[in-house]
């Protein structure tokens, strides 16, 4: 199965995971310093809260799939059609280990396409969308 994931700037940490906790009528998944995020099941939705920038506006998009191999055939597919990708790496972000490939939508918008490994202990890395112009993560 996978699911959209919908990452936003919040002003409030604290703020935004009470108001989304009650919102999807459920708990934070993760929380870290600066960062939390849920794993909801209903609708199905990885959504992510990263403290900073401007609070209510959209960090980035993206789509989370089971295996690397997803992430593989997601990356020849946009290839294949034409777009622009940053290619397959293993990175850390959001705290956590991946494999990813990021594209940006006409406008500009960071959309990722991504597997979880892991666990890290540090927010973001250098990986940037190349049509996004953000890394992975940072509040823009």
């Amino acid at each position: 199965m996978s699911r959209v994931q919908l990452a936003l700037n919040v002003s409030n940490l604290d703020q935004a995971v009470e108001f989304y906790s009650k919102l999807f009528n459920t708990d934070v998944n993760k929380r870290r310093p600066g960062y939390a995020n849920f794993a909801v099941t209903d609708p199905p939705l990885k959504l992510v809260l990263i403290e900073g920038g401007d609070g209510g506006t959209l960090n980035h998009l993206g789509v989370e799939v089971e295996t690397a191999e997803e992430v593989l055939a997601a990356e020849g597919r946009l290839t294949n059609d034409g777009l622009e990708t940053t290619g397959v790496d293993d990175t850390t972000c959001c705290y956590a280990l991946k494999t990813e490939t990021w594209v940006g939508d006409p406008d500009g918008a960071p959309w990722e396409v991504y597997v979880k490994t892991g666990d890290a202990e540090q927010m973001a890395n250098t990986v940037i969308a190349k049509d996004a112009g953000a890394p992975c993560c940072a509040p823009q």
